[in-house]
């Protein structure tokens, strides 16, 4: 969710008033996510790196983050969403990791989309951190280095039981992945809009949608081993 500050400044307004303006993105692309019937929708919400930025931007961000989880969960009990949320969760405020189990415990059982917040994430130190947590299993004797493949690594990762992403959307038109699911994004669909985040509403999140739906989806097969066997049969 990219281009809040940019938005802003481009309005002479604070970069503030920019993440507060980028609210009404994230309750567009969540309804739409909603009303199409998608599954999963996973917002990076927050970087290891933005700990970096300035000390009242952070802590605005951290406050905005804390009333949205307030003000919205009676619509994701309404709507039946169930929120999760992936990172190093430890480094947020106490007042916020505290709202943020409280909701996440309160959907648990909801069974429509679930929104996936990527906070205090970076997808190195994800990797990272799995890679320490095998190593660990392996020096206890509880491991054997050569049962470690892709599905066992996957399993030590943030996102162990989420889906890996079918389609990245980048707002801001910026062309890289800025530490975002490095491991999950392997064959996964891209799309950049140089549409600035508080402007993406519903109608050009169809759009992305539509452009992902135009697509074919190989994995390293060709175009004839995409198609079912009969089709295959068919064609020859």
């Amino acid at each position: 969710m990219d281009g809040n500050g940019r938005w802003a400044q481009r309005r002479s307004l604070s970069r503030v008033e920019g993440h507060q303006r980028g609210k009404d993105a994230v309750r567009a692309v969540v309804e739409t996510s909603r009303e199409i019937g998608l599954q999963y929708l996973t917002l990076y919400a927050f970087s290891t790196e933005n700990w970096q930025r300035p000390v009242g931007e952070v802590r605005a961000l951290m406050g905005l983050l804390r009333r949205y989880l307030r003000t919205e969960l009676r619509r994701m009990m309404n709507y039946n969403i169930r929120l999760r949320a992936v990172g190093d969760l430890g480094r947020l405020p106490v007042a916020v990791r505290r709202a943020l189990e409280a909701v996440m415990l309160a959907t648990r059982n909801n069974a429509g989309l679930t929104v996936v917040l990527a906070v205090s994430y970076g997808a190195r130190e994800e990797i990272v951190a799995a890679t320490r947590a095998l190593a660990t299993a392996v020096r206890k004797g509880q491991l054997d280095p050569q049962e470690i493949d892709e599905h066992r690594f996957a399993q030590h990762l943030w996102t162990a039981d989420i889906p890996d992403p079918d389609l990245l959307i980048r707002t801001g038109g910026e062309l890289r992945l800025s530490n975002f699911l490095l491991w999950q994004l392997a064959y996964t669909e891209i799309y950049v809009t140089d549409t600035l985040w508080p402007d993406f509403g519903r109608e050009e999140f169809l759009l992305a949608l539509a452009d992902y739906q135009g697509r074919e989806r190989r994995f390293g097969r060709t175009t004839e081993q995409q198609l079912p066997s009969a089709l295959r049969r068919a064609a020859r």
